[in-house]
Protein backbone atom coordinates (compact mmCIF):
# COMPACT_ATOMS: atom_id res chain seq x y z
CA UNK A 1 0.00 0.00 0.00
CA UNK A 2 2.62 2.33 0.83
CA UNK A 3 4.68 1.72 -2.64
CA UNK A 4 0.90 2.58 -4.47
CA UNK A 5 0.72 6.00 -2.23
CA UNK A 6 4.17 6.67 -3.36
CA UNK A 7 3.62 5.92 -7.21
CA UNK A 8 0.03 8.40 -6.87
CA UNK A 9 1.98 11.07 -5.26
CA UNK A 10 4.49 10.79 -7.58
CA UNK A 11 2.82 10.61 -10.68
CA UNK A 12 0.84 13.79 -9.21
CA UNK A 13 3.62 15.83 -8.96
CA UNK A 14 4.79 14.98 -12.12
CA UNK A 15 1.82 16.13 -13.84
CA UNK A 16 1.83 19.11 -11.78
CA UNK A 17 5.20 19.78 -13.02
CA UNK A 18 4.61 19.10 -17.02
CA UNK A 19 1.59 21.13 -16.96
CA UNK A 20 3.21 24.36 -15.22
CA UNK A 21 6.21 24.19 -17.56
CA UNK A 22 3.73 24.14 -20.51
CA UNK A 23 1.88 27.04 -19.15
CA UNK A 24 5.15 28.87 -18.59
CA UNK A 25 6.82 27.97 -21.94
CA UNK A 26 3.05 28.82 -23.35
CA UNK A 27 3.84 32.45 -21.52
CA UNK A 28 6.83 32.25 -22.90
CA UNK A 29 5.99 32.01 -26.65
CA UNK A 30 3.68 35.10 -26.14
CA UNK A 31 0.25 33.55 -24.73
CA UNK A 32 -0.35 36.41 -22.64
CA UNK A 33 -0.53 39.11 -25.62
CA UNK A 34 -3.32 36.39 -27.16
CA UNK A 35 -3.75 35.98 -31.13
CA UNK A 36 -3.02 38.78 -33.60
CA UNK A 37 -6.06 40.43 -34.41
CA UNK A 38 -5.83 40.49 -37.90
CA UNK A 39 -9.39 40.08 -38.88
CA UNK A 40 -10.69 37.11 -41.03
CA UNK A 41 -8.42 37.78 -43.87
CA UNK A 42 -8.87 33.95 -45.52
CA UNK A 43 -12.22 32.15 -45.11
CA UNK A 44 -13.51 30.44 -47.55
CA UNK A 45 -17.27 30.44 -49.27
CA UNK A 46 -20.11 27.98 -49.23
CA UNK A 47 -18.55 26.76 -52.44
CA UNK A 48 -14.84 25.81 -51.43
CA UNK A 49 -12.97 28.63 -53.10
CA UNK A 50 -11.23 30.29 -51.10
CA UNK A 51 -11.17 34.34 -50.30
CA UNK A 52 -8.29 35.83 -49.65
CA UNK A 53 -8.42 39.04 -48.52
CA UNK A 54 -12.20 39.50 -49.78
CA UNK A 55 -11.00 37.86 -53.19
CA UNK A 56 -12.63 34.41 -54.37
CA UNK A 57 -9.20 32.57 -55.43
CA UNK A 58 -8.96 29.58 -57.27
CA UNK A 59 -5.47 27.71 -55.96
CA UNK A 60 -2.60 26.74 -57.89
CA UNK A 61 0.07 25.34 -55.83
CA UNK A 62 3.16 23.44 -55.85
CA UNK A 63 5.18 21.47 -52.90
CA UNK A 64 8.62 22.50 -54.54
CA UNK A 65 9.97 25.22 -55.23
CA UNK A 66 12.29 25.40 -58.42
CA UNK A 67 16.09 24.78 -58.02
CA UNK A 68 16.76 28.02 -60.06
CA UNK A 69 18.73 31.64 -59.16
CA UNK A 70 15.13 32.81 -58.87
CA UNK A 71 12.90 30.10 -57.72
CA UNK A 72 9.68 32.34 -56.62
CA UNK A 73 9.41 34.68 -59.87
CA UNK A 74 9.79 31.20 -62.17
CA UNK A 75 6.59 29.88 -60.09
CA UNK A 76 5.23 32.95 -60.64
CA UNK A 77 5.66 33.20 -64.15
CA UNK A 78 4.27 29.46 -64.07
CA UNK A 79 1.37 30.56 -63.03
CA UNK A 80 1.23 29.30 -59.25
CA UNK A 81 0.05 31.46 -56.69
CA UNK A 82 0.45 28.87 -54.27
CA UNK A 83 3.78 27.21 -52.50
CA UNK A 84 5.21 25.33 -49.51
CA UNK A 85 8.19 26.89 -47.83
CA UNK A 86 10.35 26.61 -44.78
CA UNK A 87 9.90 28.47 -42.02
CA UNK A 88 11.92 31.25 -42.86
CA UNK A 89 11.31 35.39 -43.10
CA UNK A 90 13.19 35.50 -45.95
CA UNK A 91 11.36 32.71 -47.82
CA UNK A 92 7.91 34.86 -47.31
CA UNK A 93 9.48 38.07 -47.82
CA UNK A 94 10.21 36.57 -51.33
CA UNK A 95 7.10 35.20 -52.27
CA UNK A 96 5.07 38.06 -51.01
CA UNK A 97 7.63 39.92 -53.62
CA UNK A 98 6.36 37.78 -56.00
CA UNK A 99 2.63 37.94 -55.37
CA UNK A 100 2.32 34.12 -54.25
CA UNK A 101 1.13 32.58 -50.83
CA UNK A 102 2.65 30.10 -49.10
CA UNK A 103 2.12 27.10 -46.30
CA UNK A 104 4.05 26.08 -43.59
CA UNK A 105 4.37 22.72 -42.22
CA UNK A 106 4.29 22.90 -38.19
CA UNK A 107 3.96 18.88 -37.14
CA UNK A 108 2.08 18.02 -34.44
CA UNK A 109 1.58 16.97 -30.43
CA UNK A 110 3.15 14.15 -29.80
CA UNK A 111 2.29 12.39 -26.79
CA UNK A 112 5.48 11.83 -25.00
CA UNK A 113 6.81 15.22 -26.07
CA UNK A 114 3.65 17.78 -25.49
CA UNK A 115 5.76 20.39 -23.54
CA UNK A 116 8.35 20.41 -26.09
CA UNK A 117 5.96 20.22 -29.15
CA UNK A 118 3.53 22.68 -27.72
CA UNK A 119 6.51 25.36 -27.44
CA UNK A 120 8.06 24.62 -30.68
CA UNK A 121 4.45 24.91 -32.39
CA UNK A 122 3.43 28.14 -30.62
CA UNK A 123 6.71 29.81 -31.30
CA UNK A 124 6.21 28.90 -34.96
CA UNK A 125 2.93 30.33 -35.56
CA UNK A 126 3.41 33.36 -33.15
CA UNK A 127 6.56 34.13 -35.69
CA UNK A 128 4.81 33.71 -38.87
CA UNK A 129 1.10 34.72 -38.10
CA UNK A 130 1.31 38.40 -39.34
CA UNK A 131 3.30 37.53 -42.72
CA UNK A 132 1.15 38.73 -45.31
CA UNK A 133 2.52 35.41 -47.36
CA UNK A 134 1.10 33.33 -45.05
CA UNK A 135 -1.97 31.36 -46.07
CA UNK A 136 -2.19 28.00 -44.43
CA UNK A 137 -0.80 25.79 -41.60
CA UNK A 138 -0.03 22.12 -42.35
CA UNK A 139 0.51 19.57 -39.52
CA UNK A 140 0.75 15.78 -41.24
CA UNK A 141 0.81 14.66 -44.15
CA UNK A 142 -1.24 11.52 -45.29
CA UNK A 143 -2.07 11.22 -41.52
CA UNK A 144 -4.40 8.11 -41.72
CA UNK A 145 -2.10 5.94 -44.36
CA UNK A 146 0.04 3.31 -42.96
CA UNK A 147 1.55 1.11 -46.06
CA UNK A 148 0.40 -2.43 -45.74
CA UNK A 149 -1.60 -2.14 -42.45
CA UNK A 150 -5.01 -0.36 -41.22
CA UNK A 151 -4.47 1.28 -38.64
CA UNK A 152 -3.05 5.04 -38.99
CA UNK A 153 0.10 6.42 -38.78
CA UNK A 154 -0.99 9.17 -36.55
CA UNK A 155 -4.50 8.89 -35.32
CA UNK A 156 -7.30 12.24 -35.39
CA UNK A 157 -6.92 12.85 -31.79
CA UNK A 158 -3.48 14.50 -31.42
CA UNK A 159 -3.51 16.37 -34.67
CA UNK A 160 -7.23 17.94 -33.30
CA UNK A 161 -5.17 19.04 -30.51
CA UNK A 162 -2.64 20.34 -32.23
CA UNK A 163 -4.92 22.47 -34.69
CA UNK A 164 -6.75 23.89 -31.44
CA UNK A 165 -3.64 24.60 -30.37
CA UNK A 166 -2.81 26.58 -33.38
CA UNK A 167 -6.35 28.27 -33.85
CA UNK A 168 -5.89 29.63 -30.48
CA UNK A 169 -2.79 31.54 -31.22
CA UNK A 170 -3.56 32.22 -34.81
CA UNK A 171 -7.57 31.93 -35.41
CA UNK A 172 -7.20 33.80 -38.98
CA UNK A 173 -5.43 31.28 -41.25
CA UNK A 174 -6.55 27.87 -42.18
CA UNK A 175 -5.61 24.22 -41.84
CA UNK A 176 -4.88 22.02 -44.70
CA UNK A 177 -4.63 17.72 -44.33
CA UNK A 178 -3.63 16.24 -47.49
CA UNK A 179 -4.76 12.38 -47.47
CA UNK A 180 -3.89 9.64 -49.67
CA UNK A 181 -6.06 7.90 -52.00
CA UNK A 182 -6.89 5.03 -49.93
CA UNK A 183 -9.02 4.84 -46.84
CA UNK A 184 -12.40 4.58 -45.55
CA UNK A 185 -14.56 8.09 -46.30
CA UNK A 186 -15.66 7.56 -42.30
CA UNK A 187 -12.10 7.03 -41.52
CA UNK A 188 -10.62 10.25 -43.34
CA UNK A 189 -13.69 12.62 -41.64
CA UNK A 190 -12.21 11.50 -38.59
CA UNK A 191 -9.78 14.13 -39.00
CA UNK A 192 -12.10 17.10 -40.06
CA UNK A 193 -12.27 18.46 -36.61
CA UNK A 194 -8.28 19.07 -37.12
CA UNK A 195 -8.66 20.66 -40.95
CA UNK A 196 -10.55 23.25 -42.91
CA UNK A 197 -9.00 22.51 -46.01
CA UNK A 198 -9.38 18.42 -47.48
CA UNK A 199 -6.42 17.39 -49.70
CA UNK A 200 -5.95 14.24 -51.65
CA UNK A 201 -3.10 12.86 -53.57
CA UNK A 202 -3.49 10.81 -56.83
CA UNK A 203 -1.01 10.22 -59.63
CA UNK A 204 -2.22 7.59 -62.06
CA UNK A 205 -0.21 7.80 -65.02
CA UNK A 206 1.83 3.93 -64.27
CA UNK A 207 3.48 2.23 -67.01
CA UNK A 208 2.13 -1.25 -66.98
CA UNK A 209 4.88 -3.84 -65.34
CA UNK A 210 6.62 -1.33 -63.01
CA UNK A 211 8.26 -3.07 -60.55
CA UNK A 212 6.75 -2.77 -56.63
CA UNK A 213 7.52 -0.07 -54.59
CA UNK A 214 6.23 2.01 -51.91
CA UNK A 215 2.33 3.36 -52.07
CA UNK A 216 1.83 0.79 -55.33
CA UNK A 217 -0.50 -2.05 -55.17
CA UNK A 218 0.26 -5.24 -56.22
CA UNK A 219 -1.58 -4.63 -59.83
CA UNK A 220 1.38 -1.93 -59.87
CA UNK A 221 -1.62 1.18 -59.32
CA UNK A 222 -1.84 3.37 -56.39
CA UNK A 223 -5.58 4.05 -56.41
CA UNK A 224 -7.83 1.62 -55.20
CA UNK A 225 -11.32 2.55 -57.07
CA UNK A 226 -12.28 0.20 -59.68
CA UNK A 227 -11.51 2.94 -62.33
CA UNK A 228 -7.74 2.40 -62.90
CA UNK A 229 -8.11 5.35 -65.70
CA UNK A 230 -7.16 9.00 -65.21
CA UNK A 231 -10.73 9.75 -64.99
CA UNK A 232 -10.11 8.40 -61.21
CA UNK A 233 -9.09 11.94 -60.54
CA UNK A 234 -12.78 12.91 -60.90
CA UNK A 235 -13.78 10.05 -59.12
CA UNK A 236 -11.18 10.76 -56.12
CA UNK A 237 -12.61 14.20 -55.86
CA UNK A 238 -15.89 12.89 -54.89
CA UNK A 239 -14.90 10.99 -52.75
CA UNK A 240 -13.43 13.64 -50.49
CA UNK A 241 -16.19 16.03 -50.96
CA UNK A 242 -17.81 13.17 -48.94
CA UNK A 243 -14.97 13.24 -46.70
CA UNK A 244 -15.08 16.75 -46.15
CA UNK A 245 -19.12 16.94 -45.71
CA UNK A 246 -19.50 18.83 -49.27
CA UNK A 247 -18.81 21.56 -46.42
CA UNK A 248 -14.92 22.59 -47.16
CA UNK A 249 -12.57 23.33 -49.83
CA UNK A 250 -11.40 20.32 -51.23
CA UNK A 251 -7.87 20.48 -52.87
CA UNK A 252 -6.43 17.86 -55.31
CA UNK A 253 -2.64 16.91 -55.24
CA UNK A 254 -1.89 16.01 -58.78
CA UNK A 255 1.35 13.87 -60.74
CA UNK A 256 4.60 15.89 -61.27
CA UNK A 257 7.15 13.16 -61.17
CA UNK A 258 7.62 10.01 -63.26
CA UNK A 259 7.22 6.79 -60.49
CA UNK A 260 10.14 5.21 -61.37
CA UNK A 261 12.17 8.46 -60.84
CA UNK A 262 11.40 7.82 -56.75
CA UNK A 263 13.47 5.03 -57.07
CA UNK A 264 17.24 5.29 -56.24
CA UNK A 265 19.22 5.69 -59.58
CA UNK A 266 21.30 2.47 -59.79
CA UNK A 267 17.68 0.77 -59.17
CA UNK A 268 15.86 2.56 -61.60
CA UNK A 269 14.48 0.83 -64.95
CA UNK A 270 14.60 3.29 -67.97
CA UNK A 271 12.13 1.64 -70.05
CA UNK A 272 9.60 2.37 -66.62
CA UNK A 273 10.12 6.12 -66.87
CA UNK A 274 7.11 7.58 -67.39
CA UNK A 275 5.61 11.39 -67.40
CA UNK A 276 2.33 12.41 -68.22
CA UNK A 277 1.80 14.00 -71.32
CA UNK A 278 0.16 18.01 -71.21
CA UNK A 279 -2.82 16.49 -72.71
CA UNK A 280 -3.11 13.76 -69.98
CA UNK A 281 -1.86 16.44 -67.24
CA UNK A 282 -4.70 18.52 -68.69
CA UNK A 283 -7.47 16.29 -68.57
CA UNK A 284 -6.58 15.57 -65.18
CA UNK A 285 -6.49 19.66 -63.91
CA UNK A 286 -9.91 19.77 -65.76
CA UNK A 287 -11.72 16.42 -64.46
CA UNK A 288 -10.70 18.07 -60.63
CA UNK A 289 -12.24 21.10 -61.42
CA UNK A 290 -15.57 19.16 -63.18
CA UNK A 291 -16.00 17.39 -59.94
CA UNK A 292 -15.40 20.53 -57.79
CA UNK A 293 -11.77 20.89 -56.78
CA UNK A 294 -11.17 24.51 -55.52
CA UNK A 295 -7.67 23.79 -55.50
CA UNK A 296 -4.60 21.65 -57.30
CA UNK A 297 -1.06 21.43 -56.13
CA UNK A 298 1.27 19.29 -57.76
CA UNK A 299 4.03 17.09 -55.95
CA UNK A 300 7.02 15.15 -56.96
CA UNK A 301 8.93 17.58 -59.45
CA UNK A 302 12.70 17.08 -57.34
CA UNK A 303 11.89 13.84 -58.90
CA UNK A 304 11.69 15.53 -62.65
CA UNK A 305 15.07 16.52 -64.36
CA UNK A 306 15.61 19.89 -65.44
CA UNK A 307 16.31 18.66 -68.97
CA UNK A 308 12.67 16.40 -69.02
CA UNK A 309 10.59 18.02 -71.56
CA UNK A 310 7.81 17.16 -69.04
CA UNK A 311 8.63 20.11 -67.45
CA UNK A 312 7.24 22.25 -70.39
CA UNK A 313 4.14 20.34 -70.60
CA UNK A 314 3.22 20.97 -66.78
CA UNK A 315 4.14 24.52 -67.32
CA UNK A 316 2.02 24.75 -70.10
CA UNK A 317 -0.95 23.51 -67.70
CA UNK A 318 -0.30 25.88 -64.92
CA UNK A 319 -0.34 28.51 -67.31
CA UNK A 320 -3.40 27.64 -68.86
CA UNK A 321 -5.12 27.44 -65.53
CA UNK A 322 -3.62 30.97 -64.10
CA UNK A 323 -5.04 32.39 -67.53
CA UNK A 324 -8.63 31.37 -66.69
CA UNK A 325 -8.49 32.18 -62.94
CA UNK A 326 -11.63 34.36 -63.37
CA UNK A 327 -13.36 31.90 -64.66
CA UNK A 328 -12.23 28.92 -61.96
CA UNK A 329 -12.96 30.99 -58.99
CA UNK A 330 -16.50 32.59 -60.20
CA UNK A 331 -19.30 30.59 -58.98
CA UNK A 332 -21.11 27.49 -60.74
CA UNK A 333 -24.43 28.06 -62.35
CA UNK A 334 -26.82 25.72 -63.18
CA UNK A 335 -27.79 24.88 -66.58
CA UNK A 336 -30.06 21.88 -67.52
CA UNK A 337 -27.62 20.55 -70.50
CA UNK A 338 -28.64 17.76 -72.21
CA UNK A 339 -26.34 15.18 -74.13
CA UNK A 340 -27.23 12.64 -76.85
CA UNK A 341 -24.06 10.48 -78.62
CA UNK A 342 -23.40 9.29 -81.57
CA UNK A 343 -22.39 5.79 -82.67
CA UNK A 344 -18.75 5.60 -82.97
CA UNK A 345 -18.25 2.07 -82.28
CA UNK A 346 -17.74 2.26 -78.75
CA UNK A 347 -19.77 2.18 -75.36
CA UNK A 348 -20.17 5.00 -73.63
CA UNK A 349 -19.96 4.83 -69.43
CA UNK A 350 -18.89 8.05 -68.04
CA UNK A 351 -19.09 10.15 -70.97
CA UNK A 352 -19.22 13.95 -71.24
CA UNK A 353 -18.94 15.62 -67.52
CA UNK A 354 -19.06 19.32 -67.10
CA UNK A 355 -19.89 22.28 -64.67
CA UNK A 356 -21.07 26.02 -66.25
CA UNK A 357 -19.50 28.84 -64.70
CA UNK A 358 -20.89 32.53 -65.46
CA UNK A 359 -18.56 35.57 -65.54
CA UNK A 360 -19.14 39.46 -66.29
CA UNK A 361 -22.61 38.19 -68.02
CA UNK A 362 -20.57 35.53 -70.28
CA UNK A 363 -21.21 31.63 -69.96
CA UNK A 364 -18.48 29.45 -69.78
CA UNK A 365 -18.68 25.88 -70.15
CA UNK A 366 -15.97 23.67 -68.55
CA UNK A 367 -16.25 20.07 -70.25
CA UNK A 368 -14.09 16.73 -69.91
CA UNK A 369 -14.44 13.00 -71.73
CA UNK A 370 -13.98 11.14 -68.54
CA UNK A 371 -14.10 8.17 -70.72
CA UNK A 372 -11.08 5.71 -72.45
CA UNK A 373 -12.55 5.86 -75.65
CA UNK A 374 -13.75 8.98 -78.50
CA UNK A 375 -16.93 10.59 -78.08
CA UNK A 376 -19.20 12.46 -80.41
CA UNK A 377 -21.85 14.10 -78.56
CA UNK A 378 -24.98 16.78 -79.22
CA UNK A 379 -25.25 19.45 -76.40
CA UNK A 380 -28.77 20.65 -76.12
CA UNK A 381 -30.44 22.74 -73.98
CA UNK A 382 -28.41 26.19 -75.73
CA UNK A 383 -31.47 28.26 -76.65
CA UNK A 384 -29.95 31.37 -75.76
CA UNK A 385 -26.74 30.95 -77.95
CA UNK A 386 -25.76 30.79 -81.48
CA UNK A 387 -22.02 30.12 -81.22
CA UNK A 388 -19.32 28.33 -78.88
CA UNK A 389 -15.62 29.66 -79.32
CA UNK A 390 -13.45 26.73 -77.76
CA UNK A 391 -10.67 27.97 -75.91
CA UNK A 392 -6.71 26.99 -76.70
CA UNK A 393 -8.27 25.27 -79.86
CA UNK A 394 -8.65 28.58 -82.12
CA UNK A 395 -12.00 26.95 -83.53
CA UNK A 396 -15.86 28.17 -82.85
CA UNK A 397 -18.91 25.67 -83.30
CA UNK A 398 -22.11 26.81 -84.12
CA UNK A 399 -25.18 26.49 -81.75
CA UNK A 400 -27.93 25.59 -83.70
CA UNK A 401 -31.84 25.35 -82.14
CA UNK A 402 -29.76 25.38 -79.17
CA UNK A 403 -27.28 22.56 -79.88
CA UNK A 404 -23.86 22.18 -80.28
CA UNK A 405 -22.04 19.06 -81.92
CA UNK A 406 -18.48 18.06 -80.89
CA UNK A 407 -16.15 15.21 -80.86
CA UNK A 408 -13.83 14.08 -78.07
CA UNK A 409 -11.03 12.18 -78.19
CA UNK A 410 -10.53 10.01 -74.69
CA UNK A 411 -9.46 12.22 -72.15
CA UNK A 412 -10.52 15.27 -73.70
CA UNK A 413 -10.92 18.62 -72.60
CA UNK A 414 -13.37 20.96 -74.23
CA UNK A 415 -13.71 24.70 -73.04
CA UNK A 416 -16.57 26.51 -74.23
CA UNK A 417 -17.32 30.38 -74.27
CA UNK A 418 -20.94 30.71 -75.13
CA UNK A 419 -21.44 33.45 -77.49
Amino acid sequence: MQIKRRKRSLFNFQTLKQGLLIAVMLLAAGCAGGPSPTGKAFRYDPDGILVIRGERTFILGTYYLPDTADPFGVLAREGYNYVRVAPERKMLDEAQAHGLMTWITTGSLRKDHMAEDSLRIRQLVVRFRDHPALLCWEMEDEPAFTWHAATPRIPPAPLIRTARLIKRTDPDHLIYTNHAPVNLVSTLAAYNPSTDIVACDIYPVIPHGIRPTYALFPDGLQGDLLNPYLSQVGEYTEKMKQVAGHKKPVFMVLQAFAWEMLKKPEERDTAMILYPTAAQERFMAFDAIVHGATGLIWWGSPYTPPEAPFRKELESVTRELASLQEILSARNTDLPVTRTYHETGHSVDAGIEMIAKKVNGTLYLITVNADKNPVKVTLGGLDPFRAAEVLQEDRTLPVEKGTLTDIYKPFDVHLYKMK
